[in-house]
């Protein structure tokens, strides 16, 4: 195969398969009846992210705990032995330690946020309950014929 041959191949194969930009959406309702997404997200599903968020913290935090301690001591021999590659290494422990607790927090903070969610949620489904109990045990007394 010759060199123009190959560099039309390459040619016609990005011409092809041209790189465009798509955005998913809904299609467009001309009728303006205001279309409905279909994503929903129970309890259960928000359940299993905040376990999965607080079981990646605890895991996490103990394995990352783990290997921060070794190369901090791998840093600290490497040091006292007389080689710069012992203060490279301490730097990464240190950078390595920053980044795993700003990733903890982040988990907790899921896991937190979509427990306090349920607990709201939980509590606001409490609130309507009584009140539409209460609502019905009104209308229970209503007399139509008196009109109280």
């Amino acid at each position: 195969m010759a060199w123009d041959e190959w560099e039309q191949l390459k040619g016609a194969a990005a011409r092809r398969h041209s790189t465009q930009m798509q955005l998913n959406q809904l299609p467009v309702d001309p009728g303006g009846g205001g279309t409905q997404g279909d994503l929903v997200v129970g309890h259960q599903d928000l359940e299993a992210v905040g376990k999965a968020a607080h079981d990646l913290f605890e895991d996490f935090t103990r394995y990352s705990g783990h290997a921060r301690v070794a190369s901090e001591a791998a840093a600290g021999g490497l040091k006292s032995e007389g080689f710069a590659l012992g203060a490279a290494l301490e730097h990464v422990a240190k950078r390595w330690s920053e980044q795993t607790q700003t990733l903890s927090d982040a988990c907790a903070h899921i896991s937190n946020h979509l427990r306090y969610t349920k607990n709201l949620h939980a509590a606001d489904d409490s609130y309507i309950a009584g009140a539409i109990s209460s609502i019905a045990t009104l209308d229970e007394g209503f007399d139509e014929r008196k009109g109280h």
